[in-house]
């Protein structure tokens, strides 16, 4: 293997095949032989990122995502230093919708909204022109049941829209979609997108605010403590040089609140496409039953850690059934 003695690939259940007949997605274990039992050999699995990074991005970008499975990766700072071995810029939240918290250098909690209820699919913030390109997701503590997070490969969901729905995904394409959102001034944990709007831009300034959002390509509307943000046009595809093929890269799962989706009815949130048109229920209907069927959801183990393409993975929450449950992340451009 192209990895030497490190790494070696292993098969889950709950994996699928890719269009291209690879498993999705990659997982890899340390080899039989390999010494990563404790973590005072941390640093033997960072060596080891630091050898083999070209082999690993390759890998990740033929596949989509890595789960890393039996590392001694264990704690927060563990976690870190994964990151930092690795040497992707650090993405910012700036916008971002999901109420989170900094829990030490590069690591935030994920979407802290109430894990016995559903997020669904989506690209890291696709309704923002700065989007981080990688995600990483470490597991501290495993559900007992429940809580997994499920991903699917994008360009498989634009492929089998553009089959199901080709009308829907021609006005897609052309016109994009414009994402509204109406923030108090305070986080609201309770939703998954709950983030207030001092938290999205990181300031309490409300003229900062609108500095910070133009440059996202949004538009706020003040509403007393509280603001309406307008993001949009922005593109639902995307063109994934990488794979030379297109991505269904958009929020339209996690934002769409009409009849097909009315278990996330929000009235603070809408969307449609660019030019303004409502979007179609029907289409909308067979979207979130695509995303069901092609996902794979891989329960979690303590120490995984899972590196996900941003642009080419949707990813999403399934309700924790028994706790505890303890999913880390961190942002990378």
């Amino acid at each position: 293997m192209a990895s030497g003695n490190i790494f070696r690939e292993v098969e889950l259940p709950e994996q699928k095949p890719d269009s291209d007949g690879a498993l999705f997605p990659a997982v890899l274990s340390p080899i039989s032989n390999a010494d990563f039992t404790s973590t005072a050999k941390l640093n033997g699995f960072e060596e080891a990122i630091k050898a083999h990074k070209p082999w690993l991005e390759s890998l990740l970008q033929k596949r989509g995502a890595i789960l890393f499975r039996g590392f001694p990766v264990n704690s927060t700072s563990d976690m870190n230093d994964v990151v930092e071995a690795f040497g992707f810029p650090e993405a910012f939240y700036v916008g971002g919708r999901a109420s989170r918290t900094k829990i030490l250098g590069r690591i935030y909690t994920t979407n802290e909204a109430p894990q016995d209820k559903t997020i669904p699919f989506h690209h890291e913030m696709a309704y923002v022109p700065d989007y981080p390109s990688k995600l990483f997701f470490f597991c501290q503590e495993a559900p007992r049941s429940g809580g997994e997070t499920p991903i699917v490969l994008s360009h498989i969901i634009y492929d089998k829209m553009k089959e199901k729905h080709p009308d829907f995904v021609e006005k897609l394409e052309e016109h994009g979609l414009t994402y509204t959102k109406i923030m108090s001034d305070e986080d609201l944990p309770s939703s998954f997108t709950g983030s207030g709007w001092k938290s999205a831009y990181m300031t309490n300034d409300k003229n900062v605010a609108e500095e910070r959002a133009a440059k996202l390509g949004t538009k706020l509307e003040w509403m007393g403590n509280s603001v309406k943000t307008i993001t949009g046009p922005v593109p639902g595809i995307k063109f994934d040089k990488g794979s030379q093929r297109k991505t269904w890269f958009n929020s339209l799962a996690n934002s769409y609140g009409g009849p097909a989706n009315a278990e996330i009815y929000d009235d603070s949130r809408s969307i449609e496409f660019g030019n303004g048109e409502p979007l179609s229920d029907s289409a909308m209907k067979d979207c979130l039953r695509i995303l069901e069927e092609e996902c794979v959801a891989i329960p979690w183990k303590k120490g995984d850690v899972m590196l996900v393409n941003n642009l080419m993975v949707l990813h999403s929450r399934r309700p924790l059934i028994k706790p505890p449950r303890r999913i880390l992340v961190s942002l990378c451009k």
